[in-house]
């Protein structure tokens, strides 16, 4: 761990309560988490698959690191909202590795899975919101060797598969050779991105480097202290609105569904919570499109992906609203609900375009030189690295 002045006091100063005693784990989050994610198909869309895990350093001088990833990850997923391949949009899944923290076990390495591979983007940002930092020993290839094993990877070579692991300190420390697991990600055809948080010439000099050449990656360097750059723009206030008013259209079925409103609720309050790193716009945008995908708990979802059939629903599965409908009548209830939705997402992605427009446009005014955060380095990559899959980007 780093042990320079700055880092100590910084540490000492806001995390103080976290190198004395363990943090009470966040009630917002399932207490079960599984150790294997099951691979799930997604019908007619299995082609066009893009898996991402994120691999986070929460040791103690962490914390802009920790503080980019939730805010941005939103802004990371809508990457590929307007990526097409043969005509087709990808679906993304996100899974969640944190390492170097002492609140998890020695014998794992100090490694936890916090989630799987994954569509439910709402529990994904309570996790990241619920991390804490506290120090440990970071080793790189030992996570990454996690989540080679512990991930379902889809294994078609069609499928971009990436890995992003962050972190600051050598990337050659622990049992597992680092280097030894970055070539079998990529004869596995996953991509390893390292992310050195620190200057170029400190991760040059501690493997960061190597990591992503033997894994077919880029070497990518940010300052994890650097303010997330986020440029207000006139759509902002109207975007929120209709995120707000887009969970209005959602219809709850099954055992989860107050549970998992309740978490799309306390994701928007903690993008809303960072509104000035850009995280709720950026979550309002993800929630256009078709990324945003409830089909374990909402009817509409469900129903546009052909996962259940609504008439063969009991009434006590149902959401208040529909409890009294007829067999035959709730698809048609179900198809209204679908068209507000639409019509509140189309919106949104309107007024982004605006919005787009506008930031590009202060931006080149007002363009900054130095290095990236979190997100620029991610989505550079990314593209780059999809692209070489056939993906095409509309900007």
């Amino acid at each position: 761990m780093k042990t320079t002045t700055t880092i100590a006091i910084a540490a000492l100063t806001l995390f103080t309560a976290f190198t004395v005693a363990q943090p009470a784990p966040d009630p917002r989050l399932t207490a079960d988490k599984p150790t294997v994610c099951p691979l799930a198909v997604i019908d007619g869309e299995a082609e066009n698959r893009i898996q991402i895990a994120l691999l986070l350093d929460t040791s103690n001088s962490m914390d802009g690191l920790i503080d980019q990833a939730k805010t941005q990850l939103w802004k990371v997923v809508n990457t590929f909202i307007d990526a097409k391949r043969d005509g087709k949009a990808p679906f993304v899944e996100v899974a969640l590795f944190e390492y170097g923290n002492n609140n998890n076990a020695a014998g794992n390495d100090w490694i936890r899975l916090v989630r799987p591979m994954t569509r439910d983007l709402d529990q994904l940002s309570l996790d990241l919101f619920a991390l804490r930092t506290n120090g440990g020993e970071e080793y790189c290839g030992a996570v990454i060797q996690r989540a080679l094993g512990d991930l379902a990877w889809d294994t078609r070579a069609t499928t971009y598969k990436v890995i992003f692991i962050a972190g600051n300190e050598p990337f050659t420390q622990g049992r597992v050779d680092a280097r030894s697991v970055c070539k079998e990600a990529l004869a596995k055809g996953i991509v390893v991105n390292t992310i050195h948080c620190g200057s170029r010439q400190e991760g040059i000099n501690g493997a960061w480097h190597d990591g992503a050449a033997l894994g077919g990656g880029e070497f990518l360097v940010i300052d994890q202290d650097k303010a997330v750059a986020h440029i207000d723009a006139p759509q902002d206030k109207r975007i929120s609105e209709l995120s707000r008013k887009l969970n209005n259209t959602y219809l709850g079925y099954g055992k989860r569904r107050e549970e998992a409103a309740a978490n799309q609720k306390l994701a928007d309050q903690d993008a809303a919570a960072n509104a000035k790193a850009g995280a709720e716009v950026q979550r309002a945008v993800s929630k256009a499109s078709g990324n945003y995908s409830n089909a374990g708990w909402d009817l509409v979802d469900a129903t546009r992906e052909n996962k259940i059939d609504p008439a063969t629903l009991k009434p006590e599965e149902l959401p208040a609203e529909m409890k009294d409908l007829a067999p035959g009548e709730r698809k048609a209830f179900i198809e209204k609900r679908a068209q507000e939705r639409a019509a509140i997402q189309e919106e949104i992605q309107t007024l982004n375009k605006g919005r787009e427009a506008h930031v590009a446009a202060e931006m080149k005014k007002n363009a900054e030189g130095g290095e990236k955060t979190l997100d620029q380095a991610m989505i550079e990559a990314t593209r780059k690295q999809a692209s070489k899959l056939g993906y095409k980007f509309a900007n």
